[in-house]
């Protein structure tokens, strides 16, 4: 308990400074005061019409008629200087006036000013930074944390449908905006009978868990062990002239998905894919099952690139990462009784450190036939994303999202109550602030409940498809709350590079972490081109997807600090929430993608010359134009920040457009020369296929091997097309055509 109170205490830096321009003093902590202008409803006529009060006064004397010749000519020219007298005074101080409210300064929270009509301002003094962090701190409790928790259930079911009732029932008790949207999405289920393995043709066990998307059918084919199923695994099985064709392949649970274990072992001709949790990773019972999912993407597979709308008439169609292969999960127990009797080779010492302890691993042979039976059903589900938008005060089109799962297979304590509790709580908190102490967001924050996490982010990236052409456009950030604690030690962090130094001023100790298909963020930040963090507490594997995610386990887990670590997970994503739609600037710093950009075209430029220099590559593949596309992006990136620099910050018009520039980065990086429906995750940086800087890099491992997969015209193709999609991000981020001089 005391190590975690240490880690916690460690969490977060000391006092952040205050980004705002808008400075008067500086408070007893250092933080900067600051004092901020809206427009006032009550608004000046100051369109008159200067000395129409006095030709109105004359008009309405009775008229008596009289002769000029009756006047003398003395009285006449006093009369004509007396009027010419009384005009000139009228237009000099028709005319002071009016210069003296052109001079009026008004500083406005409006992001562009009234031309027509001049106004003036009152002032409306706002929250300072370091009164925000003290306001979060003091009404994010653990009592009202506790008192959210609530039960998961599965995706699509009644109690499923009942607890987002409730969840908006919450948020309209907040006095939040709140709408939802459904889906009908097809998932699986365990069919009337189990799925079934068997080993040298005798039944193993009992097999309870299931992995959804799997391939349905029945295979057979002969044992091999490979590790944890990583490419390099199958790699390594390959220097050891282990034939991978037609087997069925053993591999751990965990460091990466499901999903890649089973693709990476079809890409290699096996059969099947049997996943287990072992000891050496799991502290579970020997018969708990996992669950899981296999479809190597998000969403719906059956509706790839566009949302899953009731009555919508798409013609049939399912996702490439959906897989050929059967795959089905296995309890310790199982795994147990099949590799204490496998045959074969040894294999690797590095593979030998799990259950069967003081015996080495062996590789598995001929004889050790497997058979695999997988009879899941594919039914249609309809389920519910609910949501609840706090509007910001000056820029309310602009947004961020905060989100969590609600549903779970089992008990999801940690995959999903305390994340949809945190959602909750937060909600109340900040609009308590805004109600209670005078708190004025400038950006608006919609929290997003969402139901099929546990199939692939399902219920989210059909929001996403939904408006997938505006969403990059207005929405600036995302913010997970999946499995944001599963122990208590490490504090780990995936995010875009853009969201790096927000993160790094926030929290100290952060462990960064690449982001992948096993984050919920990651269709926000790949797909949709939207800077979106995922973070966690944990410490050694927690049995998620299994019966034992409990509140019991996880008080273990924790070191009984459960309720502790949501408050301060609830205090990171608060912070960070409440820098975004304060500040006038948004803190996404776009210089962090230059060292990412830099790092892919150092090892491409090294390669491409390596295999000129063998001769495998023609020389008429120049590094020329993506030199010059890392170049733009480099200046743009700094142009930016000089920009940021030398403008009047009290602009508001000024910000909006430097914030405009900021959040095309994120959308830009995004392949447009890919579909959606055949390379869901487009970034070429971030995500995943042959459009990505990371294929470019593997496609010339490939030519140096001579592998059947290398292709020098398609390798030429790609190479171009992610070099001007680097181009276009850096044509987004310099501003205006008229601005830019570039040679294309």
């Amino acid at each position: 308990m005391d190590q975690a109170r240490t880690t916690v205490s460690k969490i977060f830096n000391g006092e952040p400074r205050s980004y705002t321009r808008f400075n008067l003093t500086q408070n007893m902590e250092g933080d900067n005061s600051h004092v901020e202008m809206k427009l006032s409803s009550d608004m000046d006529d100051e369109v008159e019409a200067n000395g129409v009060g006095e030709n109105t006064n004359q008009h309405n004397r009775p008229y008596y008629p009289s002769k000029l010749n009756q006047r003398s000519p003395k009285t006449v020219c006093g009369c004509v200087i007396g009027i010419l007298i009384l005009f000139i005074i009228g237009y000099l101080i028709g005319y002071l006036c009016n210069r003296s409210t052109d001079k009026t300064e008004i500083k406005s929270d409006c992001p562009v000013f009234n031309e027509i009509t001049p106004v003036r301002a009152e002032p409306v003094y706002s929250l300072d930074w370091s009164d925000l962090r003290a306001l979060l701190k003091k009404k994010l409790t653990t009592n009202n944390i506790n008192s959210n928790l609530n039960a998961s259930h599965q995706a699509g079911s009644t109690g499923d449908e009942a607890l987002a009732n409730k969840i908006m029932g919450k948020f309209k008790t907040f006095g939040m905006s709140t709408w939802t949207d459904e889906h009908y999405v097809k998932i699986h289920e365990p069919g009337s009978s189990n799925n079934r393995v068997l080993f040298r043709g005798n039944i193993v066990g009992t097999t309870e868990g299931y992995l959804a998307y799997s391939a349905l059918k029945t295979v057979q084919g002969a044992a091999l062990y490979a590790h944890y199923g990583r490419a390099g695994d199958f790699k390594r099985l390959q220097e050891l002239n282990a034939d991978i064709n037609g087997k069925v392949v053993l591999v751990r649970a965990g460091l990466l998905s499901f999903a890649e274990k089973v693709s990476n072992a079809a890409s290699m001709n096996a059969s099947a894919v049997l996943i287990y949790p072992d000891p050496v990773n799991y502290n579970i019972k020997e018969d708990t099952a996992l669950f899981g999912h296999v479809h190597l993407g998000t969403g719906d597979p059956y509706t790839p690139g566009f949302p899953s709308f009731n009555h919508t008439q798409f013609p049939p169609a399912q996702s490439s990462g959906l897989p050929s292969i059967p795959a089905q999960t296995i309890t310790i127990r199982q795994a147990t009784e099949i590799m204490s009797k496998l045959g074969g080779r040894t294999s690797p010492d590095d593979w030998s450190d799990g259950m069967l302890r003081d015996t080495m691993y062996k590789l598995g042979d001929d004889g050790d036939i497997i058979t695999v039976e997988v009879k899941n059903v594919l039914i249609q589900k309809k389920i519910h994303n609910v949501f609840g938008v706090i509007k910001g005060y000056m820029d309310k089109d602009r947004y961020m999202v905060i989100g969590a799962q609600r549903d779970a297979w089992g008990p999801g304590y940690a995959r999903s109550t305390v994340g949809t509790s945190l959602l909750v709580e937060l909600a109340r908190t900040i609009t308590d602030m805004i109600k209670n102490d005078g708190f004025k967001p400038k950006r608006s924050i919609i929290f997003a409940s969402w139901s099929a996490g546990e199939f692939g982010s399902v219920g989210a990236t059909e929001w996403l498809e939904g408006y997938l052409t505006s969403l990059n456009l207005k929405m600036f950030s995302y913010v997970s709350l999946d499995e944001v604690i599963s122990g208590f030690d490490t504090f780990k962090a995936a995010a875009s590079p853009l969201l790096y130094e927000l993160l790094e001023n926030t929290m100290k100790q952060v462990l960064m972490e690449p982001m992948g298909l096993s984050h919920s963020a990651y269709p926000f930040l790949t797909f949709s081109g939207i800077p979106s963090l995922s973070f966690r507490f944990t410490s050694v594997t927690y049995p998620f997807g299994t019966i034992e995610d409990t509140d019991q386990n996880l008080e273990r887990y924790t070191s009984y600090n459960t309720l502790k670590l949501a408050k301060t997970a609830g205090e990171v994503v608060g912070l960070v929430t409440l820098r975004l739609v304060h500040d006038h600037l948004l803190k996404l710093n776009v210089a962090k993608y230059t060292s990412v950009i830099r790092n892919y075209v150092s090892q491409i430029r090294s390669k491409v010359e390596s295999r000129q220099t063998t001769g495998r590559l023609p020389s008429t593949v120049t590094m020329q134009w993506l030199l010059s596309a890392q170049g733009s992006y480099d200046r743009a990136a700094s142009a930016l920040v000089s920009a940021i620099r030398n403008s009047d910050l009290d602009d508001m018009e000024q910000c909006r457009i430097i914030n405009n520039r900021i959040m095309r980065v994120e959308g830009s990086f995004l392949s447009p020369y890919v579909s959606p429906r055949e390379s869901l995750f487009r970034h070429i940086l971030l995500g995943s296929g042959s459009h990505t800087l990371a294929a470019l890099v593997h496609h010339l491992e490939a030519i140096k091997g001579g592998l059947e997969s290398a292709d020098i015209d398609q390798f030429k193709n790609q190479f171009a097309l992610a070099t001007w999609t680097i181009q276009g991000c850096a044509n987004a981020l310099a501003g205006e055509v008229w601005d830019m001089d570039n040679e294309i």
